[in-house]
């Protein structure tokens, strides 16, 4: 590489500049003397020194503007020089894979939970349902992290990947979840929801009831009522829900939600 081109420092220039103007009356005197006499350099000269305190502070003015002007660039200079050559960024830690397999073992248990659980499926539909945007969401980002998931050792990229991975599905669970408890039934027709309503106030009863010909009414009836909103598309239980409702009729309650 060639070396830059030398680039005098004009600060250095100050002073010269200063020394320059103080000579200068003293030049035009001696000029005047030569070409114009005696008498006409003397006259020069008092007006000169009459005028010497306006031309000192003329001179001192100019000479704290220079300074100033030096005093600020030197920091923009040192900021540039500081700019050629930053840091290097420092390396992420790798993340654990046994801390991220733990957190995505406590999301597939809150995920199993709500799907084995039919009255929480039935007070929020809509995290049940794929076609709702939330829910597809989050549903992607759970196969995703899913695949990821591995027994055996990975390596550091693979580990990379799926901490992101269980980090994006942790995410799209909460929205998912927010978004089903603001929509609630909303999604349901009105004929429909009323069945839903039915439903629900059925399975409250028979989880709580302490009787068990009650609680196995109760829940008899309600499978006749999620059995309507089946046959009219409005509403299907996942599998495990419909398992744990079937074990409920028989009399082996379901999980609490």
């Amino acid at each position: 590489m060639g070396r830059a081109p030398y680039r005098p420092d004009r600060r250095s220039r100050g002073p010269l500049r200063f020394v320059g103007l103080l000579l200068l009356p003293f030049l035009i005197v001696a000029a005047v003397l030569v070409a114009g006499g005696v008498v006409a350099g003397v006259a020069i000269f008092a007006m000169l020194v009459r005028l010497a305190p306006l031309v000192l502070l003329a001179l001192c003015v100019v000479a704290v503007a220079a300074f100033r002007r030096g005093y600020r660039a030197a920091p923009a200079r040192s900021r540039r020089r500081a700019a050629v050559t930053p840091p290097a960024p420092k390396e992420a830690p790798t993340p654990d894979s046994d801390a991220t397999r733990a957190r995505f073992g406590r999301l597939q248990q809150e995920y199993a939970r709500f799907e084995c659980d039919p009255l929480a499926v039935l007070r929020t539909p809509a995290l049940a349902d794929v076609s709702v945007a939330a829910t597809g969401r989050f549903v992607e980002a759970f196969a995703e992290a899913q695949a990821l998931d591995s027994d055996i050792e990975p390596s550091a990229a693979h580990r990379a990947s799926f901490a992101a991975a269980v980090d994006r599905a942790w995410r799209a669970w909460y929205a998912a979840t927010d978004a089903a408890e603001r929509i609630r039934l909303a999604n349901i027709p009105p004929a429909e929801r009323a069945t839903v309503e039915r439903a629900i106030k059925l399975l409250s009863v028979g989880r709580e009831s302490s009787s068990d010909a009650e609680r196995a009414a109760a829940y008899a009836r309600a499978r006749a009522e999620l059995a309507k909103l089946e046959r009219s598309g409005t509403l299907r239980l996942p599998h495990a829900a419909a398992a744990a409702l079937q074990r409920a009729s028989r009399g082996q309650l379901p999980p609490s939600g």
